[in-house]
Parts: C-alpha cells; structure tokens; sequence
C-alpha cells in the first residue's frame, strides 16, 4: 500500500504537534475492474503535545491507528488506550498500539475473512492475553473493512470511539456508542493478576457489528472519541460533505487536518456546550467546556 508522508512548512506549522498522512490503498488509473478501494488521510493530536516528542507512525498519544491491506480487503482501524492505567504505572498507549499492530499484520497476512472484522478484533485481542510479556491495559476499538468483491463495508466497534458515513450530504451509517454508564465505555482488558476480577472487561464478543454497501464517493470518517466527545455532528457533517467523491489526496487531507484541529480547539474551550458537556448535562452533571482527549481521525473516501 502506498504512503505519502505529509510534512510541508505550512501544514506542519498549522497541525503544531499533529501528524499527517496520506494513503491511497491503489491507483485508481490501474484499477481496470473498478473494485471500490479507500482512498485515505490520517490526522490527529495527542492530548499533551510537546515539541520535543517527534510524532510516531500509528500513534496519537494513548490511541492508536492502522490501515492494511488484504487481498480483497482495505481494512482501517482506531483504538483508544484507557488513560486510567497511568496512575498504575502502566503506559495505556501500549494496549491500543499492539492491538491496532496485530490487527494489521492478521489482514495482512490474509487470517481474516472480509466479512468478520469482530474476528479480527477478537484474535488480536487473544494474542494479547497470550503474550509472553503481559501487555497490561485496555482500550476501546473500532475496524471497519471494505470487501471490494462485494463493494460492502463490515464494521466492529467496541466502546465509544466509532465511525460516520456521508452520502449526499446526509449521515446515512454510524456506530453506536458503548457504555456501561456515563463516559464508561466498554473496553478490551488485560488487568494485573492483582486486579483481575476488579475492573471492566468486556468480551470481544460484545462488539456492535454492521454491514452495507457502499457507493462511490461515500465518505467514511473513523476516529476516536476525542473527535466525538468535541465536536457537535452538524459540523462533522459539514466537512465530510465538502469531499463527497473527492479523489485529490491533496484535498481529504486538508479536511482530516479541518476535522482534527476543531476537534483539538475546541476541547480546550472552557465556555463551548461540548456533545460530552452535553451528555454529562443529561446524566445530572453540571458542566460546560470540552473535553481534552487525544484526537485521532482516519478520513476517507470510496473509489471505484
């Protein structure tokens, strides 16, 4: 799959500490049996950026990215580390990254059937409780994978980072949030022995699942809920709509970069009616403001 690393002067200076990047899984001048294909950019922040920290390929922060490429499949995933473990200790970025690594070398290597992207998140999870070395933590998850045979999206979505699509101007798919209760998202676990039995963890099982079919020009926005708990739908709505069958690389990116840097704005707006401010208003909690959170956005679009 070819990468283009994104790191012109004014974007750089624009993104502060954000990372770009732009992935076309094909080109659509090769594709002779216009097979739907994602045509993909990556944007996003950690909640504490820092100058000095120089941004790593498939990580904001404590979430986690992947983008792979099977033989009928273009697969791409977002994962969010559970901060909470911090206070432990543990690094919660590590949990979200191996698995979001695991899931892309399972596609990769072909152990995945297009149309059980749960399976996917339930063997990469697995091989974390079987590592040699506990990788200790938890996180949220969410694959979604286009099976280009059948120009059909299958998604898996655990917890309350998710997925949108646009078509037409209008939010015509979406993931539903996952929650024990309030801003308690179900989660994948590997807690210490010590804490085994103590804190959430749900079964890979447990994972919402969806099918459908795409058209070309559809825009599909992944992204963890730095994005969701920030920024309200109609604005989402707003910019997804500007690159409906768009196919400049150039373009998309401008938007994930669009979509990433409201979101990080307007989590650090004390006065901003925020969707999480919101929700917690709804569950007796007095509060305004956004919510600072790492931010992780996959952007992107179906070519056929």
């Amino acid at each position: 799959m070819q990468q283009i690393v994104t790191t012109g002067r004014l974007i750089s200076r624009a993104l502060w500490n954000g990372f770009t990047n732009l992935a076309p899984s094909n080109s659509e001048h090769v594709n002779k049996k216009r097979e739907p294909s994602f045509l993909y950019a990556v944007c996003g922040f950690p909640k504490e950026s820092s100058r000095k920290n120089p941004p790593i390929k498939g990580k904001f922060g404590d979430d986690a990215w992947f983008s792979a490429k099977g033989k009928a499949t273009d697969v791409l995933g977002v994962a969010d580390g559970v901060g909470g473990w911090r206070h432990y200790g543990i690094d919660p970025g590590e949990f979200s990254s191996f698995l979001m690594m695991t899931c892309e070398r399972l596609v990769s290597l072909g152990k995945i059937k297009p149309n059980e992207p749960n399976k996917l998140l339930a063997q990469s999870y697995y091989e974390l409780l079987e590592n040699k070395q506990p990788i200790l933590g938890s996180s949220t998850a969410c694959v979604v994978v286009l099976n280009k045979e059948t120009s059909s999206i299958y998604t898996a979505n655990i917890g309350d980072s998710g997925f949108m699509v646009v078509r037409g101007g209008h939010v015509v798919h979406r993931s539903e949030e996952q929650q024990h209760y309030f801003n308690t998202p179900y989660q994948l676990s590997v807690p210490p022995p010590a804490h085994s039995g103590q804190v959430l963890s749900d079964s890979p099982d447990s994972a919402d699942t969806s099918d459908f079919a795409v058209e070309n020009g559809d825009v599909i926005l992944l992204a963890t809920d730095g994005v969701f708990d920030n920024v309200p739908d109609h604005l989402l709505l707003k910019e997804l709509s500007r690159v409906e069958g768009v196919r400049d690389p150039t373009k998309l990116q401008c938007a994930a970069n669009t979509i990433a840097w409201m979101a990080r704005i307007l989590a650090f707006d004390r006065s901003f009616l925020s969707p999480f401010a919101r929700a917690a208003q709804a569950n007796g909690i007095n509060t305004v403001g956004g919510k600072p959170d790492d931010i992780t956005v996959l952007l992107a679009t179906i070519a056929m």
